[in-house]
């Protein structure tokens, strides 16, 4: 739809279902960066990747050694690779070109979420959030695990615990806890059960920082926005916080030593305190303070300009939006399914959400024309009215000043093979090599359905032989009996087959008449 005729006054974000994508059970979903492309990984262990402007399947991939539910997707940097995390404990890395798979790997624990490195075209290294252990650093080249501190000390590893239940220093579990990467990925964000953000160096594995949630509370979900100035985590307080990044986006550890120099006076947990306070300052705090419902799944818009959660209620699908401001500004009320998964398109307003039951749900805008903006003296009518003919309305007047001439070249040559710059990416972000759309990978008809093609038209084929049942009959007989089948051969021995019509009333009649009728004999010549 065109821009001009958009009524700017609409809020950016999608208010109604759009459609919905079906196949199979999906449970996690994820976009590339450009939003052209959608991963979704299902509960037999297969990836599917929907082609989002024609909502089709482009690609399917499938490792016959996995057949647990798929607990997350994540896109490489440019779409050449997809990390797949499962829960029978594997890690698969799938070129998705190719649809080949180039690495598998088996961790000791079941991993939530897996995440590529952010700052390469072709990592080798992710980070895993597991259900029963620290965060760790996986190396998919050389499968090397690097367990992350989840609690500070002063040798900056973290608290080992002594049982399933209790850690060393009587404190509760941390986990599972959240993590991910800052927008280059040379800085981890752990968010663990003290209510604690830390800033963790994950190349020397040192906690560089400490922020404190808040009331103490758990946090389960932690997430950069796309442009790396915003953190949003998601806390057990049934609150969601933004936090302003205080640190360059570009260079980032860069910073925090320079803040670390800073404050050389202070030593311990104070001083990781201090920096952390020169790192994430609290922005803004989101609940829903009637219901108080717990959050699944919060996020960012492309732009950052919006914040997204679904409802974690079993039995509804609602979505709530709010401005970067705190306005809570729009509730999205789906089906009777809960939700599983959310993500924001990186480009348009369009939300995708899953529900329990496997299905995709595309909300976007219901967008409201405005003709008006095509003319400052458009007038829009809420009924029709009789026009009436002005007098001089179609008179020749030769003293109408002439159209101006265009100031384009019409001789320039016009270029067809460059793109224009997204204004949503930086400069640094662009590059040829990126994958934003596959060929198209139709997918066969089950087998089940060709085989019963193929035995409709060897029945055809049979019946339409001299072999067939109607033609043994036949030959049995002396001749075909006519009231009996529907069909009847030509005297020639064809294998044409006819259907035999019933005559008319009319036919019937005259065929009579000829029969009482005797015979005329012809009179002889004279």
């Amino acid at each position: 739809m065109n821009a001009p005729i958009i009524d700017p006054l609409q809020g950016d974000f999608p208010e109604v279902i759009e459609e919905y994508l079906e196949y199979g059970i999906m449970k996690c979903i994820a976009f590339n960066r450009r939003g052209t492309l959608l991963a979704a990984g299902c509960a037999d262990g297969s990836c599917l990747i929907w082609d989002f402007e024609t909502r089709g399947i482009a690609k399917e991939f499938k490792d016959n050694d996995c057949v647990a539910s798929i607990t997350s997707v994540c896109w490489s940097k440019y779409g050449h690779r997809i990390l797949v995390s499962a829960a029978d404990k594997s890690l698969t890395v799938w070129d998705v070109v190719k649809g080949e798979k180039i690495t598998r790997i088996t961790l000791q624990q079941t991993p939530i979420q897996a995440r590529l490195h952010p700052g390469s075209s072709t990592p080798s290294i992710c980070l895993v959030c597991p259900l029963s252990s620290a965060p760790m650093i996986v190396d998919l080249d050389t499968e090397s695990v690097t367990a992350l501190p989840v609690s500070p000390t002063e040798g900056g590893n973290g608290l080992a615990p002594t049982s399933k239940n209790k850690f060393s220093d009587g404190s509760a579990p941390f986990t599972p806890t959240a993590a991910c990467f800052n927008k280059y990925g040379d800085l981890v964000y752990v968010g663990n059960s003290k209510g604690e953000i830390l800033i963790i160096d994950h190349k020397s594995v040192q906690v560089r920082g400490i922020v404190l949630v808040p009331g103490s509370a758990v946090v389960k979900n932690i997430v950069f926005s796309r442009n790396g100035q915003y953190l949003l985590t998601n806390s057990n307080d049934r609150t969601i916080r933004i936090y302003e990044n205080l640190l360059p986006v570009k260079g980032a550890l860069t910073g925090l030593d320079e803040a670390t120099n800073d404050l050389n006076d202070l030593e311990g947990v104070e001083k990781l305190k201090a920096v952390g306070a020169q790192c994430l300052a609290l922005f803004r705090e989101f609940q829903d303070s009637v219901t108080r419902v717990h959050w699944k799944a919060p996020c960012f818009s492309g732009d950052g300009e919006w914040v997204v959660g679904g409802s974690a209620n079993k039995g509804e699908h609602k979505i709530y939006i709010w401005d970067r401001a705190g306005h809570l500004v729009k509730i999205l009320e789906g089906p009777k399914e809960a939700i599983i998964d959310l993500a924001w398109h990186p480009v348009h307003p369009i939300v995708v959400s899953v529900s329990l039951a496997g299905l995709v749900y595309i909300w976007a805008k219901d967008y409201t024309e405005n003709w008006s903006a095509f003319a400052p003296d458009f007038k829009e009518l809420e009924e029709n009215e009789e026009y009436v003919e002005r007098e001089d309305e179609f008179d020749l007047n030769p003293d109408v000043e002439k159209v101006k001439e265009s100031d384009v070249n019409e001789e320039e040559d016009v270029d067809i093979v460059g793109v224009e710059k997204d204004s949503t990416f930086s400069d640094s972000d662009m590059s040829g090599d990126e994958i934003c759309f596959l060929p198209a990978d139709p997918i066969p008809d089950a087998p089940e359905q060709q085989d019963k093609c193929v035995g409709s038209s060897s029945k055809l084929g049979e019946s339409n032989q001299s072999g067939s049942p109607l033609s043994e009959e036949a030959g049995q007989n002396g001749q075909v009996n006519h009231e009996s089948s529907p069909f009847e051969g030509d005297d020639t021995g064809t294998t044409c087959l006819k259907r035999k019509r019933k005559p008319s009333e009319k036919v019937l009649e005259l065929q009579a008449e000829k029969v009482k009728k005797p015979s005329q004999k012809a009179k002889p010549s004279g």
